[in-house]
């Protein structure tokens, strides 16, 4: 399977699922061509941020047709008001002032963080100019992550000829304790099931398979893996597996003889950032695998963060996968 095969599945799936997402960053000629396509390929809703005017004549210089497209002009929208307020009630505990709320809720990537909360939108993607941390900040205090789960962690689709497989956490976790390993798998397994419509097989990764070598880390491999069973017994998932006893069948059936994960994973959780960065770089560089990421998993709603090296169609890409991740 490769990388253009995946997303153009991804797109057809998101097509049918009419979401819509917000667009924040109207002030980056890459997301009004992104929102162009993303309007006449039918694949989401578009909302974008800004004054409508000079957005128009913005996309008229550039070719754009926005037709389609909502622009909202959030610095003067009445949702403004209610925006602040609860913006206010939600972080007072933090000595936010209603002054300071509101003018929080004049900032694009909060003010499309609340749509997201308030159900105006089913997502954001934004990033191509702000810094993740600006994106991931809005996300957090706007959203926050949904009941059960601890973390805010990220997953890269690793596409190769024959297989997809999920891989995390490559970019945001450095060094994840058991309960945060526990739910990172969760997350990730959830997700390859919306994006891949595989049934997950979760390998949670050590150097050491089913106790052929005694560590403290591998004791937090093997701990995380009972929290996953004890949480999620609808999961298939097993650990700690070593990364050939995980993938390859007959390496699987001999370390890890009656396992119904082993030789058969297409969910690889790391034990923590060294491991599954450097994997997934390996897998990319030396395998010639597609890697599709990282994308932002852990939150209540899919607010996702762009590279700003992103292009347009990067953003079409990252918008389709926020629409079959939206509830």
């Amino acid at each position: 399977m490769s990388e253009l095969s995946i997303l153009t599945e991804i797109k057809e799936k998101a097509k049918g699922r009419k979401k819509t997402i917000v667009l924040p960053e109207s002030h980056d000629d890459r997301v009004l061509q992104a929102a162009e396509k993303l309007v006449k390929e039918d694949i989401v809703k578009v909302i974008t941020l800004g004054e409508e005017e000079s957005i128009r004549q913005r996309a008229e210089n550039l070719g754009v047709d926005l037709t389609g497209v909502r622009i909202i002009d959030f610095e003067k929208s009445e949702k403004l008001s209610d925006f602040a307020n609860i913006f206010y009630n939600l972080r007072k505990h933090k000595g936010i002032t209603i002054e300071q709320a509101r003018e929080a809720m004049k900032r694009d990537l909060f003010f499309g963080a609340m749509m997201v909360r308030e159900g105006m939108a089913d997502g954001s993607v934004a990033g191509s100019t702000a810094a993740t941390g600006d994106v991931l900040r809005a996300a957090f205090q706007c959203v926050g992550m949904p009941e059960g789960i601890s973390i805010v962690s990220s997953f890269f689709l690793m596409v190769f000829p024959e297989r997809v497989f999920t891989f995390a956490d490559c970019a945001v976790v450095p060094n994840p304790d058991a309960p945060q390993l526990s739910d990172i798998a969760i997350t990730t397994a959830d997700n390859h099931r919306k994006l891949t419509g595989e049934e997950p097989m979760v390998a949670m990764l050590s150097f050491s398979t089913k106790g052929s070598a005694t560590h403290e880390l591998v004791d937090k491999v093997v701990e995380a893996t009972n929290i996953v069973k004890q949480k999620r017994p609808d999961l298939k998932i097993d650990g700690e597996l070593q990364f050939d006893a995980a993938i390859i069948s007959s390496i699987g059936q001999r370390k890890a003889p009656g396992s119904e994960v082993a030789g058969k994973a297409n969910v690889l959780i790391f034990p923590d950032l060294n491991a599954g960065n450097i994997s997934y770089k390996i897998a990319q560089r030396l395998g010639g695998a597609e890697a599709i990421g990282p994308i932002v998993q852990g939150l209540k709603k899919p607010l996702f963060d762009l590279s700003r090296g992103c292009t347009d169609d990067d953003i079409v890409n990252v918008v389709a996968i926020a629409a079959l991740m939206a509830e």
